[in-house]
């Protein structure tokens, strides 16, 4: 892994995009690591679409890791000046070393994933990944942290961990100094599509009606 010279990051000089935060058309998920302490530098937004599609692929392969990159939009609110990202679509990795306890993204992965953006998602970027953790848990491992501190450096991406047998998941995401805890796991607000309803069924994380407004 050392000797790839591929980095699923942005130029420095890239800037988030001015938008308005989709509070109003998101349902709050909170994990019970958010009341303790410092506060992630970004708040993450997964559309409905992404979310199924995620959960479809976790679940495809129970017995060893399974995982991709989260394709949306990194952005910044007009009024509060918060950062934050939309995750609108997933890619599955392909050509991976994978088994019960490890993941590995090969060259021709990320490849694939840089391909892929140019052909069918003009004007996305990867905004972080995602994997499994088959009877495992939620956390980032020794080696996950270094693929995430080495692949997707940039302050705001993030790192979606989903253990499939128990529906249990979380993001994490790095603090505003550039920390990142591989233990405290973050949840998300999940972007309503036309469903008028959640499609969320990931046990440990509470719905919350606080931040969300109809309309």
């Amino acid at each position: 892994m050392a000797s790839i010279g591929i980095r699923l990051s942005s130029p420095n000089s890239v800037r988030p995009r001015e938008a308005c935060m989709p509070l109003a058309r998101s349902k709050r998920w909170e994990s019970p690591h958010e009341f303790k302490g410092a506060q992630p530098l970004v708040k993450v937004f997964l559309s409905q679409s992404a979310y199924c599609r995620i959960h479809l692929h976790s679940n495809s392969e129970l017995d060893d890791e399974v995982g991709g990159a989260l394709v949306g939009l990194w952005c910044r609110d007009r009024d509060s000046d918060e950062q934050f990202v939309v995750v609108q679509n997933m890619l599955p990795a392909r050509h991976t070393r994978q088994g019960s306890v490890y993941l590995t993204f090969t060259q021709d992965t990320l490849v694939g994933f840089h391909d892929e953006i140019e052909k069918n998602h003009n004007g996305k970027r990867i905004v972080g990944w995602y994997h499994t953790h088959p009877r495992m848990g939620v956390f980032l491992s020794h080696y996950d942290t270094w693929l995430h501190n080495n692949f997707f450096p940039e302050p705001w991406q993030v790192a979606l961990v989903v253990e499939p047998h128990t529906s249990v998941a979380g993001f994490f995401v790095r603090r505003d100094d550039g920390a990142l805890d591989p233990t405290r796991y973050f949840g998300f607000y999940e972007l309503n599509g036309n469903l008028g309803r959640s499609m969320v069924e990931w046990h440990n994380l509470q719905g919350s009606e606080e931040e969300s407004v109809g309309g």
